[in-house]
């Protein structure tokens, strides 16, 4: 009876260390899950940040260039294609801005970065303000919206009550407390039910602007000069985007050239023009398999250039290959 009491004893024993040493391990375990988990949450932060001051640090080139261009007036007050601003920065590995001589040890050991850029020119597209900001509709810009939903083969009537209740958010008074978001940006147009094929038709035409904005006739694709100027078909709009190719159009007059005599008043429309105030600043940087990309508004007066807001977008560098759509069309 005794030997059967010490063989309890001892498996008693040899359960209980081994409850402790299973303790002990998922003790262990957890510990260093924890340390793993803050070791990344920090190196994430910090790749965060650092990414987010070379973004400024690309904001901050676009800015200058554009200041540039605002004070090389040598062809006039025109913004084309041609100019500077609209070259596109390909994308670079971004050692190659940071180190100045490879062969004076300079360490290759860190995550591989690559930025690119672009300049587009936000009056290329129609600006919804022109429809919105009037307290009562206007029949031209109603017509204009139209035919631009026409083009995009969207409902019509389906644009002219989103663009109501726009309307009706713009004039509505902040202080109420049933007071309607005001979006700001295309996507946000989501808030009034707009389907996101709807936003993805219209975005390479549309955008939505702070203030009212003529389109700019150098830099416009084919289907929004149609639209602007009233009677204008896309192959007459095509024969515009052709001419300007070869020579940009340094005024109205110059445009009116290659239009037929019954277009040539619409250009008189203060809808129309050959300058821009408002440009989309994208920057992109690839970290690894992640990519962060920042679009910024930004607004120039003679040679000061004001960012008016910025939205960064984080995404796998896969599945933004896949679906991230371009800002503007060509």
């Amino acid at each position: 009876m005794k030997a059967a009491m010490t063989r309890r004893q001892q498996g008693a024993a040899l359960l209980t260390a081994m409850l402790i040493v299973t303790l002990v391990a998922s003790l262990a375990a957890a510990m260093v899950w924890r340390q793993y988990r803050a070791v990344q949450i920090e190196a994430a932060d910090r790749a965060r940040s650092q990414a987010g001051w070379v973004l400024v640090g690309a904001l901050d080139w676009a800015r200058l260039i554009l200041r540039e261009d605002a004070r090389d007036r040598s062809r006039g007050e025109v913004d084309d294609l041609g100019e500077v601003w609209a070259v596109p920065l390909a994308e670079a590995r971004l050692s190659t801005f940071l180190a100045a001589d490879r062969n004076q040890g300079v360490s290759d050991d860190g995550p591989e970065a690559f930025l690119s850029g672009r300049i587009d020119d936000a009056q290329a597209r129609y600006n919804l303000a022109n429809v919105i900001e009037p307290r009562e509709p206007s029949v031209q810009e109603q017509a204009v919206l139209g035919r631009l939903a026409e083009a995009a083969g969207v409902s019509r009537a389906g644009v002219e009550r989103w663009v109501g209740q726009l309307r009706a958010a713009r004039h509505a008074s902040p202080d109420a407390d049933d007071a309607p978001l005001r979006p700001r940006t295309l996507e946000q147009l989501a808030w009034f039910g707009v389907d996101a094929d709807t936003r993805s038709r219209l975005e390479p035409w549309l955008t939505l602007l702070p203030t009212p904005t003529p389109v700019n006739l150098n830099t416009a694709p084919k289907e929004v000069i149609a639209a602007v100027i009233e009677g204008m078909d896309l192959s007459t709009a095509e024969r515009l985007v052709r001419a300007r190719r070869s020579k940009p159009f340094r005024s109205l007059e110059d445009a009116k050239l290659q239009l037929p005599e019954p277009l040539k008043p619409a250009l008189a429309d203060p809808r129309v023009s050959v300058k821009t105030d408002y440009f989309i600043v994208t920057g992109r940087l690839r970290l690894d398999e992640r990519v962060m990309e920042q679009r910024s508004l930004v607004r120039r007066r003679a040679q000061d250039v004001e960012v008016l807001r910025r939205e960064r977008v984080s995404s796998l560098a896969e599945a933004e290959s896949t679906k991230r759509a371009p800002l503007l069309a060509p």
